[in-house]
């Protein structure tokens, strides 16, 4: 029988330590063909966080640096100035990027740092057991929200894409998803012209992805994937929220 597909050789055979249904598996293996695809695997230097994704490091044969959560950015930045031959890229999930890590991503962004950042986004503390998280979406329930989120308590949810475009040092920035065939080729295409926007022509990128966490929603795989198009989606509109350069870099 023909092989019609095969994983890409910058993943490791290491099994995935994801909960079934959960596709950051699927981000990262995005993220993998993406770099072998371009021919940057020895120049590529990712900065794992704290999180469900942290051991992307276990699962991509490339360079990895550990950061402290929140502080990918920040070590980031470090990485890139030193070695600025280097492509860069953090790999973050909401609570890491958007509570802890606010401060660090605001500023990296703002001063236009020269790196990618992968920001998976499922709307909950996935990791540490179910807790809203600052991307939880009004009315959702979780660990420390049973009877779902109020925003006249807890205030409105953090939209990422939309709050770092009004950043000028910001180069692109788009949302997309990987909850169906369609959609994952769209992440692809977003992930592949963040890495290119670094090394062709500089500033800060961020691809935000929205992900399913069906054992902390309390969801079956395909109910989750359901779940986030017509939830999520509507909350997060898909889509490219900053391009300075119009025009594809080629």
């Amino acid at each position: 029988m023909p092989i019609i597909f095969k994983k890409t050789p910058l993943l490791t055979d290491a099994i995935l330590h994801y909960c079934p249904g959960c596709t950051h598996g699927i981000i990262q293996r995005l993220v993998a063909e993406t770099i072998q695809e371009m021919g940057i695997a020895d120049r590529v230097i990712g900065v794992a966080s704290v999180g469900c994704g942290t051991m992307i490091y276990e699962y991509i044969d490339c360079d990895f640096v550990q950061a402290a959560h929140g502080r990918a950015p920040a070590v980031a930045t470090g990485v890139k100035r030193s070695r600025s031959d280097a492509v860069v890229f953090t790999y973050q999930g909401d609570g890491d990027l958007a509570a802890i890590g606010t401060a660090e991503t605001i500023h990296a962004a703002a001063r236009g740092e020269n790196i990618t950042v992968i920001f998976v986004n499922n709307a909950i503390y996935g990791m540490t057991g179910g807790q809203m998280a600052p991307t939880t979406m009004p009315g959702q329930i979780t660990q420390t929200s049973p009877n779902g989120r109020d925003i006249g308590t807890t205030g409105f949810p953090v939209r990422v894409c939309e709050l770092l475009a009004t950043i000028d040092g910001v180069s692109y920035i788009e949302r997309v998803s990987v909850d169906s065939a369609k959609n994952v080729h769209v992440a692809k295409k977003a992930i592949q012209r963040a890495f290119r926007r670094q090394i062709v022509c500089g500033g800060f990128s961020l691809v935000e992805v929205l992900s399913t966490c069906p054992t902390n929603w309390g969801m079956e795989p395909i109910q989750a994937l359901e779940w986030l198009r017509d939830k999520m989606i509507r909350y997060y509109p898909l889509g490219v929220y900053k391009d300075k350069i119009s025009s594809d870099e080629g």
